[in-house]
């Protein structure tokens, strides 16, 4: 059978940079074994599924190894499908996931997605296990209980930029990791390395500001920040830290359309 399939560039309003997702519609689930291939044959940080459900969608996202329960870019470029190909008067949905409901509305160009805030806790014993595979040295270490990975903090944006990962020494690691700083231009910045879930580098992340924007938030002492994930493509969000959620926005591209025959 022949599916529909598009390549969306989320978190950036240009081709070729932000997060490339594979989002592919669907009438019905199809077995989990063959979302899998279609997720590595892919070869994307993620490839979102969604089918109806009611007047909204039930969303699930797979990288080419393993399926996730929470998925930034993946959702908005979702989003943007629904909005720019499927129905385009629709102003806003609910994506309900393995991480509850997700709202997705439109503002203006951008998309703006309401997920859960996630809470972290400093893990300065994880420092030198963090630090061994990194080319820089954290100055501190935090962990969620609800993430896949660990904060490295660092002290400026340079470094973060600079770092190298040593993906074997990450491997035997209980987690990814995402090293973070204050930015010279955006208010703060971010990289993520995930080879835990088959993602070297994770070009722009929308689930780590889940618990970057609480953290950055009680520092900088403001709820309203602009974003910055500094990998090679890069890409920009703008996150708002309220009581139990976290709002961020974000453009879309897309840069294919087409059918993949299964």
């Amino acid at each position: 059978m022949d599916l529909p399939i598009y390549q969306i560039d989320a978190f950036t309003d240009r081709a070729f940079a932000g997060n490339p997702a594979a989002v592919m519609p669907l009438d019905a689930w199809l077995p989990d074994a063959v979302m899998q291939k279609i997720a590595a044959e892919n070869n994307l940080a993620e490839t979102a599924f969604f089918v109806p459900k009611g007047d909204d969608f039930h969303i699930r996202w797979f990288t080419p190894t393993v399926e996730i329960e929470l998925c930034g870019h993946a959702t908005l470029a979702s989003a943007y499908v629904v909005t720019r190909f499927l129905e385009p008067q629709r102003q806003s949905m609910k994506f309900d996931s393995l991480s509850g409901p997700l709202i997705v509305a439109r503002d203006g160009e951008r998309l703006v997605l309401d997920f859960p805030r996630l809470g972290h806790k400093p893990a300065d014993e994880k420092i030198d296990a963090v630090a061994a595979c990194l080319s820089h040295r954290p100055r501190s270490v935090f962990d969620s209980a609800d993430y896949i990975a660990y904060f490295a903090v660092f002290d400026d944006e340079a470094t973060v930029r600079h770092i190298v990962p040593d993906m074997l020494a990450m491997s035997k690691l209980d987690k990814d990791i995402v090293v973070t700083a204050r930015g010279d231009e955006a208010d703060f910045v971010s990289r993520l390395f995930a080879p835990l879930h088959g993602i070297p580098e994770d070009p722009v992340t929308g689930s780590t500001h889940c618990v970057l924007t609480p953290y950055w938030a009680e520092r900088l002492g403001k709820t309203r920040m602009h974003a910055r994930q500094v990998s090679a493509r890069g890409g920009d969000l703008w996150v708002e830290l309220q009581p139990e959620r976290v709002v961020m926005a974000g453009y879309g591209v897309c840069v294919l359309k087409g059918t993949m025959t299964v």
